[in-house]
């Protein structure tokens, strides 16, 4: 049986830089834009907040650009301070390239495991999907969607138990299928005496 697990953002995530005003390193996103206009070029920056004094930081998003060449869609939402826009370009590898910034997801983001089965049957695979480009540890998704410790899902993927195509313990973004190869259901969740995976059947969003 397969079922599907979903890690999803619950709010923006923090930027990573320092704040030249407190030496913080945390900045939030304002959700507002910046565009200046020099006859044929436009330039335009995302708004960031120091998360201890508040001090104003700015996000290169473009650089003495022909107006001709930007989307009217983007300057309608840059103008419009698009709450949508935001979300996009933090997670835009150029614009963090360009700044020189990464983004702390600790608290932003949840596991929704889905509806539990009725049945109450043995799930062997389970798809996880990424609906944002989050960093997580495939054996900190296990430990939460089934309720085990970080260790006991380590023993189990060492053990062959839990198998995937991906490393467990690195930290992963992208969609990746995870694998109960026993053919012998356990008898309840977590692990049993005799040693087996658990279900891997969900419930309600885990929040982080």
């Amino acid at each position: 049986m397969l079922t599907t697990w979903v890690v999803a953002p619950t709010c923006l995530p923090l930027v990573r830089r320092r704040c030249h005003a407190c030496a913080s390193e945390r900045f939030r996103a304002s959700g507002k834009f910046r565009v200046n206009a020099n006859h044929k070029r436009i330039d335009a920056w995302l708004l960031v907040l120091c998360a201890a004094c508040g001090d104003t930081a700015k996000l290169t998003l473009l650089v003495r650009t022909n107006v001709r060449t930007v989307r009217p869609e983007l300057l309608d939402r840059l103008h419009g301070n698009d709450p949508a826009l935001t979300a996009e370009l933090l997670q835009d590898p150029v614009v963090r390239r360009r700044n020189r910034i990464a983004l702390d997801w600790d608290d932003a983001w949840c596991l929704d495991t889905g509806a539990p089965d009725p049945l109450d049957r043995e799930v062997i695979d389970v798809s996880v999907s990424f609906a944002a480009r989050i960093p997580v540890r495939p054996v900190r998704l296990v430990a939460e969607g089934c309720g085990l410790s970080r260790a006991e899902v380590e023993r189990l993927v060492k053990e062959g138990k839990l198998v995937a195509a991906v490393r467990l313990s690195a930290k992963l973004s992208g969609d990746f299928t995870l694998r109960h190869p026993d053919e012998e259901p356990a008898g309840h969740g977590g692990v049993d005496h005799a040693g087996r995976a658990p279900r891997l059947a969900g419930g309600e969003c885990r929040a982080r």
